[in-house]
């Protein structure tokens, strides 16, 4: 198999998630580095247009949105399992309501005005007036929430989390899970920010839980950092893997294989992916994509949170 290539950011919250993903797992991968903010030429190569971090390829396949690579590194890695036996289920849902409401409900607390110059504070070298502009292009133009509103339902939530940590080490129970790793990853970005972090303490299980995610570690890191020229170049050399174009074809739309179609989040992140549907499973699209830097991938989203069309003529 290819070598694990996380396209991701030191800063970002959902690339965090998927480095603890890794060392729950203890997999070796290769770290690749993407500007916080646009430009992202490379990456927008390789995805043909979507530009949310983390990215995760593995040769000529490119797999886009946290959802997904950790269904990837599910299937590669069975265990420790991300999703436990028996709540399988609860911890989809629970991740998916962490990444959906938990997220920017803490951003919009972390990015309070406390929190803002502490995060200017802690990163000179980035050009804040470009983060915001990005960032607010992201949303769609749709405004953040108020920082009141934000810190009564962020101190809300971490109330609802502590109770689910009252009689076990995680939030599912002895084992460690999927759900643990997506609603920490928002905290783990409060937790940065000293102005703001004293939130993290008015529920006594929520630190210690913190410190035993914290701990599962970010697996085997390769201390050669990749190129974003040589990311390109193992795409070009590489061939797409075609098992998931084998997978039994689930047309929910009346768009057969083989048409050429876009794909777009439904939220936050709105860039447009341009390719030819050559799978369309339970859980998955898959686009064909060429460009001259990379030769042919494959290039695969969850259905969740994505819009599939087909292509105007």
């Amino acid at each position: 198999m290819s070598d694990l290539i996380l396209h991701h950011y030191p800063n970002s919250p959902f690339a965090e998630k998927i480095r603890l993903a890794f060392g729950l797992k203890n997999l070796a991968w290769r770290s690749c580095d993407v500007s916080p903010v646009m430009p992202k030429p490379e990456l927008q190569a390789l995805t043909g247009g979507y530009r949310r971090v983390p990215v995760l390829q593995i040769g000529a396949d490119i797999y886009c949105d946290t959802l997904l690579i950790c269904e990837v590194l599910e299937a590669l890695q069975p265990t420790p399992s991300l999703y436990p036996q028996g709540q399988t289920g609860l911890a989809r849902t629970l991740a998916q309501w962490a990444d959906g409401t938990l997220f920017p409900t803490a951003m919009a607390y972390n990015f309070s005005p406390a929190g803002g110059a502490e995060f200017a504070r802690l990163n000179p070298d980035l050009d804040l007036r470009a983060f915001g502009a990005d960032r607010a292009a992201m949303r769609g133009g749709a405004p953040r929430m108020f920082p009141g509103d934000a810190t009564a339902a962020y101190k809300s939530y971490l109330r609802r989390i502590a109770t689910m940590l009252e009689n076990s080490p995680f939030v599912l129970g002895d084992q460690v899970s999927v759900a643990d790793l997506a609603i920490y990853h928002p905290l783990w970005f409060t937790r940065r920010l000293p102005a703001v972090a004293d939130v993290l303490a008015t529920n006594a299980a929520i630190l210690p839980w913190m410190d035993r995610v914290a701990a599962l570690g970010h697996g085997k890191r390769n201390s050669a950092e990749l190129s974003r020229a040589e990311s390109l170049e193992i795409a070009r050399q590489a061939t797409p893997d075609m098992a998931s174009t084998r997978d039994v074809f689930q047309d929910e739309h009346g768009i057969p294989l083989g048409t050429e179609v876009t794909i777009t989040a439904e939220s936050f992140g709105l860039e447009v992916t341009s390719g030819t549907l050559v799978a369309a499973t339970r859980t998955r699209f898959t686009l064909r994509r060429e460009h001259e830097l990379t030769g042919t991938v494959h290039v695969h989203f969850p259905r969740i949170g994505f819009v599939l069309k087909k292509a105007e003529a």
